[in-house]
């Protein structure tokens, strides 16, 4: 985009009470930013959903007077800056409604032909999560996957870490502008990341510190990637937002189960009971149900366990899936003739074991 395309974005994003489901609407109708912060308000009324709280500063001098000072600091700190309609602005993200109008970035980000995962989790992590994210990155190191997270405490900067040391691009979505860095114990590792990735943030330079860009910014880590991977979760936490956002985009979600006990592992199990992520308990799921693919020669392999006991009620779906190959969790419990909460906790427990996996659309079949 042009300099001054940039000026009237910048200004239209500046403009109170316009966000950026509001600000693409009013593109849409005008045909670009300019237009908008140049069209009557009357004409502006006409548009659906738009009314007079949203237009009443738009004339305001002091957007484009603004707009002027944050060029100022892109260009003076060489920062990349994408258009939701640009070809550089990132393909999955151009689906998300409300995904930012501009997207701002340093580093080298390669997003071209990449397969990108989305790894996030509880600021406290415990040793096993960080010993399952760490294990998880390096098995998948063959498909070359970027790594996203939000560079936060936890989990996200494990996963940043160990992308790191698997040579693997990793990008951090900030809830702050590209002028600051938090936490700040972070810094160390920015030059690593801007190296191997870099950095997304649709904040201004001028933007006040907040909490709740945090949970704005998760928008950004869902709708980068195919899938994303909670890893550890209390009962309530950003990451199960950010897991709410990822199946409201359609996208793929896996959950790292745990015993109930585990403080840190009720959010992932509820993810799981509740049917809102698939169980990941073994890295090259990912892969398998993502259909990522290597040479035959180096294909990983996921194998059943062996000797697994069986009770009746196993046995009686794992025969019905061994004749009838992927079906449907109504389609089992209707042809097994079992109530839908029975075969759902069976299912899981086969899990457990080994023995079948599940697909997205409720779909299971025999490892």
């Amino acid at each position: 985009m042009t300099e001054n395309d940039l000026l009237y974005t910048l200004a239209l994003q500046h403009v109170p009470n316009i966000g950026d489901i509001t600000a693409k609407r009013l593109i849409s109708f005008c045909g670009s930013a300019e237009a908008v912060l140049k069209e009557k308000k009357q004409n502006l009324l006409k548009i659906d959903g738009i009314g007079q709280f949203v237009l009443k500063d738009i004339h305001e001098s002091i957007h484009l007077k603004a707009a002027e000072d944050e060029i100022a600091f892109i260009k003076e700190n060489k920062i990349k800056v994408s258009y939701f309609k640009g070809e550089s602005y990132p393909n999955k993200l151009k689906h998300c409604i409300d995904g930012p109008i501009l997207l701002f970035q340093s580093g080298n980000i390669n997003l071209n032909n990449q397969r990108i995962i989305s790894i996030v989790g509880a600021r406290k992590i415990t040793t096993n999560g960080i010993a399952f994210c760490q294990n998880l990155i390096e098995e998948l190191k063959p498909y070359n996957p970027v790594i996203v997270s939000g560079f936060a405490y936890g989990t996200d900067i494990t996963a940043h870490k160990a992308a790191l040391n698997n040579n693997l691009q990793t990008i951090g979505c900030l809830a702050h502008g590209l002028n600051q860095i938090y936490p700040k114990v972070h810094k160390k590792y920015m030059v690593h990341v801007e190296n191997n990735g870099g950095f997304f943030s649709d904040f201004w330079s001028t933007d006040v510190f907040d909490r709740n860009n945090f949970l704005k910014r998760n928008r950004i880590i869902a709708g980068l990637s195919e899938a994303t991977i909670v890893i550890e979760s209390a009962e309530k936490g950003g990451s199960l937002v950010t897991a709410d956002i990822a199946n409201s985009y359609n996208r793929d979600v896996f959950a790292v189960p745990g015993r109930v006990t585990d403080s840190q592992s009720i959010g992932c199990n509820n993810l799981i009971k509740h049917q809102k992520a698939m169980m990941l308990s073994n890295p090259l799921d990912v892969p398998y149900i993502l259909n990522w693919e290597l040479e035959k020669a180096n294909k990983p392999t996921i194998q059943k366990q062996l000797f697994v006991e069986l009770d009746s009620t196993e046995k009686t779906i794992y025969n019905y899936l061994k004749e009838n190959e992927k079906q449907q969790l109504d389609a089992i419990a209707v042809n097994c003739k079992m109530p839908i909460y029975k075969i759902s906790s069976t299912l899981l427990n086969m899990e457990l074991k080994g023995v079948v996996r599940p697909l997205p659309g409720k779909l299971f079949e025999l490892i």
